[in-house]
């Protein structure tokens, strides 16, 4: 008898769903049909590729309602914002399908009677992409559209929490056209995926998730000649300059640090406001973070839904535990809770009288929890931002354009923000810095982690 995948749904702690989990052999023959599907493939005009890549869109949206529901029993997001994905998700991949013909086109050098030289763009083969479960659809299409744009096939290993939504990627990419085994779903434990790093046909890997888990894909992937790409976590930080406009500034910036329940790789997770503004932020974003309903993420009007990782309510009730025993005051929640008495909930929560001594502003929450800290200017404040060991996103908040230009060059990140946060751009490279990652997706520069430079060098004269 074949093992079977247990999604539990974190909203009720029953199980949502059972999915045939794979062999060993399953995921070899998978991996040479995706050798196969991919040396036709790579000869399609990139044109084709965008217009498979429009019908796969096309697809998942003939199919949003089931696709949202099924995230939301899967992972506990929001049942809206679980749709809001679904567009999310849309406009990233239909973003590298407009610029896929330009930004992979050979890069000439030369070309008359004594010469020719270029740069060609070629496919790298087939591409490993393991995806977390924080933004099933949105991280997925990262790396499987401009994957397969490029000319390569895609091995999809998803989350062992949300396969149904590896299984999507696949059924409407068939649906659309795609060659067999030119996107194939992975589903399989973490234990049973390691055979995955056993493959030679695998020519490149890009994971997002923890950064424990990062460092083991990337030890694993050693063994195969292999580019590695890594978007791990972060500890994103906010600056409330003393010129901030903290009316217009709140409801963005609440939502950044508590939308999809804090489970943002880019959420912000730790702000720190000038101090003649301090008492009239934290009074005006607590009062903010308070109309965020705990509720059963099926309702419409639900904002903050269960953790996925019942684990991680242990790891938010530690950090409130740490904060509390150095100093810090709990103003608004601090407690795990339910929902009908069943659930991985946490309350949303906000601490203050905060320092870096403390968990809660040094170590990845993942949840509905912040820490509020006090500075006395930009240096300090700057000082702190950089003093993490993470670096994927940061945010200044400031009616000075140019000094947020100046301000970021000196922050140690993938991507600064001004005025906005936890908000992702397919016109930009999405990358990390530090423990957070390396290497990047999206923009054009993303196609370059997809694609094998081939240099041509023809001498034509006599």
């Amino acid at each position: 008898m074949k093992n079977k995948l247990v999604v539990e749904n974190p909203a009720t702690n029953e199980v949502s769903y059972e999915v045939e989990a794979m062999t060993e052999k399953e995921i070899r023959e998978a991996a040479k049909r995706a050798v196969k599907a991919q040396s036709e493939w790579k000869s399609a005009p990139v044109k084709e590729r965008v217009e498979l890549v429009e019908r796969f869109i096309a697809c998942l949206f003939s199919e949003r309602r089931r696709i949202s529901e099924e995230m939301t029993l899967q992972m506990g997001k929001p049942l809206w914002q679980a749709d809001r994905e679904v567009d999310g998700c849309a406009k990233r991949a239909l973003h590298m399908a407009s610029i896929a013909e330009d930004s992979l086109k050979d890069i000439m050098i030369q070309s008359d009677d004594s010469g020719f030289m270029k740069i060609a763009l070629e496919p790298k083969g087939v591409i490993l992409d393991i995806a977390s479960w924080n933004y099933p659809l949105m991280v997925a299409v990262s790396a499987v559209a401009p994957a397969v744009l490029a000319g390569n096939a895609v091995l999809l290993k998803h989350s062992s929490q949300t396969p149904l939504c590896g299984i999507a990627f696949e059924e409407f990419f068939r649906k659309a056209g795609a060659p067999e085994g030119l996107v194939t779903a992975i589903t399989a434990s973490r234990v049973d995926a390691d055979v995955l790093f056993d493959l030679p046909e695998i020519r490149s890997v890009f994971f997002t998730g923890s950064v424990e888990a990062g460092y083991t894909v990337n030890r694993r992937a050693s063994g195969l000649i292999a580019d590695v790409g890594l978007e791990l976590g972060g500890k994103d930080p906010a600056y409330v300059r003393s010129d901030a406009d903290i009316a217009s500034i709140i409801p963005i910036l609440a939502d950044a640090a508590f939308y999809n329940t804090g489970q943002s790789c880019c959420a912000v997770e730790r702000i720190y406001v000038h101090s003649s503004l301090y008492e009239e932020f934290v009074e005006a974003f607590t009062k903010e973070v308070k109309t965020y309903k705990v509720g059963d993420p099926m309702e419409k009007d639900t904002y903050i839904g269960p953790l996925t990782q019942k684990k991680q309510v242990g790891v938010l009730c530690r950090q409130v535990e740490d904060a509390t025993a150095k100093g810090a005051s709990v103003i608004l929640g601090g407690n795990a809770t339910s929902v009908a008495g069943k659930g991985n909930y946490f309350e949303p929560t906000v601490i203050t009288n905060t320092n870096h001594d403390m968990l809660v502003m040094t170590e990845e929450s993942f949840g509905p929890i912040i820490g509020i800290m006090p500075v006395s200017g930009d240096e300090q404040a700057l000082e702190l931002m950089n003093d993490s060991k993470y670096g994927l996103t940061a945010s200044i908040w400031t009616e000075d354009f140019e000094f947020a230009v100046e301000f970021g060059r000196r922050i140690e990140t993938g991507t600064v923000y001004m005025n906005r946060a936890d908000a992702v751009a397919p016109e930009l490279s999405w990358t990390g810095v530090k423990d957070s990652g390396k290497g990047c997706t999206l923009s054009r520069i993303g196609f370059l982690n997809m694609t094998q430079p081939k240099s041509y060098n023809f001498k034509l004269s006599k």
